[in-house]
């Protein structure tokens, strides 16, 4: 009985987690479960830099919400996550500088649900972006 209880329990969670953008509209099994695993891994590999709310840290770390950046580069914002990045970057025509250590060891599949998380939270609206398309990204990226 507990079993099932936790169960229910996680798949009402899901179901009822959505992204904060209204426009998107997939609210798919498969999206939700993305979404949801993205979540956590954004607050556990790019929170701390970023911010829980997109924002970023001033001058220092650039927003990932509202960002130009992040709409207008999703290949290398996909590479830049498992590889990192050094050097300049601009975002919002703010100038960044600060070293972006990647997350080698996230497979491709946490990759997509965070590229999912970010590209459906705060102000994008991508909907579900396939681990089958970071892979061929991923496979393209000057590491």
């Amino acid at each position: 009985m507990f079993r099932f209880s936790v169960f229910l329990s996680l798949v009402i969670f899901l179901f009822s987690c959505t992204p904060n953008s209204e426009s998107s509209r997939d609210y798919s099994p498969k999206f939700q479960q993305y979404y949801v695993q993205g979540q956590v891994l954004y607050q556990q590999h790019c929170s701390n830099c970023h911010q829980a709310n997109g924002k970023g840290l001033g001058r220092v770390y650039p927003p990932v919400d509202q960002s130009d950046f992040i709409d207008n580069n999703f290949e290398e914002v996909v590479c830049i996550m498992k590889y990192g990045k050094q050097g300049r970057i601009i975002v919002n025509g703010v100038d960044f500088n600060m070293e972006m250590k990647g997350n080698p060891g996230l497979t491709d599949l946490e990759v997509s649900e965070i590229a999912t998380y970010i590209y459906n939270s705060w102000t994008h609206k991508k909907g579900l972006i396939e681990v089958a398309e970071v892979s061929q990204v991923l496979s393209r990226c000057n590491n």
